[in-house]
């Protein structure tokens, strides 16, 4: 190819690729109001954006892909922990992350703050962006639980985010109690009906309710067995 062939060569191609990046762009704004579901953007989902934003939280923790990295991606925080578990974690989080090597400043947010931040929260949870993050992806944790795989209790266990609140063998969280002696309190039934339906066992419970989309029912099953035989 000569010059003058190679010229227009990449004229062409930089036209082409111009084309393709604005189609894809126009074709992302149109359906941007029905992926983010933006007709449940309340006024308390607003506010809590903008105490989002006045308080830094980005500086730690990713929203969507963007923010900081020091702290837990929060896109699917109310899924992984529960309204009740990002309310423990604002309130207190030097009493709820003590053992935990990372650390978070008391915000000294009011109650009705840290409700707004949680309906922001729960808004980002429902965006469809392709299951991101991949560490709360359901569709992964069902691939790598599935059949052909049948992993151990503990392995389908830690492959769930209930080490983020309860903690084993000295490990995890301090949200919820230890799992190390739960089998001689609870049986394998009783495991599986509270992780399903928590407040159904206790109306004080902060944990929210695991659905078989959440956690398959084998995956529950091996987890529950685990659990039941710590004693």
């Amino acid at each position: 190819m000569g010059t003058r062939g190679a010229f227009w060569a990449c004229i062409l191609g930089t036209v082409a690729s111009a084309v393709v990046f604005l189609a894809l762009t126009a074709d992302f704004h149109r359906h941007v109001g029905a992926l983010t579901h933006a007709d449940r953007l309340d006024g308390r989902a607003v506010a809590g954006k903008r105490v989002f934003e006045r308080r830094n939280c980005n500086d730690c923790h990713t929203i969507l892909g963007f923010g900081g990295y020091y702290a837990p991606d929060l896109t699917r925080a109310v899924r992984r922990v529960g309204a009740d578990g990002i309310r423990y974690r604002l309130k207190d989080p030097g009493v709820a992350l003590a053992a935990s090597w990372r650390k978070m400043p008391r915000q000294r947010l009011a109650d009705s703050e840290i409700d707004e931040i949680v309906a922001f929260l729960d808004w980002v949870g429902g965006v469809e962006n392709n299951d991101w993050p991949p560490q709360d992806s359901v569709a992964r944790k069902v691939s790598a639980t599935g059949p052909v795989a049948a992993p151990a209790g503990e392995d389908v266990l830690r492959g769930q985010p209930c080490l983020g609140c309860h903690s084993l063998h000295g490990r995890g969280g301090t949200f919820g109690p230890p799992f190390d002696m739960i089998g001689r309190m609870l049986t394998v039934e009783q495991i599986e009906h509270y992780v399903r339906n928590p407040k159904a066992v206790n109306p004080q419970a902060m944990m929210p309710a695991q659905s078989a989309a959440a956690v398959a029912d084998a995956d529950l099953e091996r987890i529950a067995a685990f659990l039941a035989g710590l004693k």
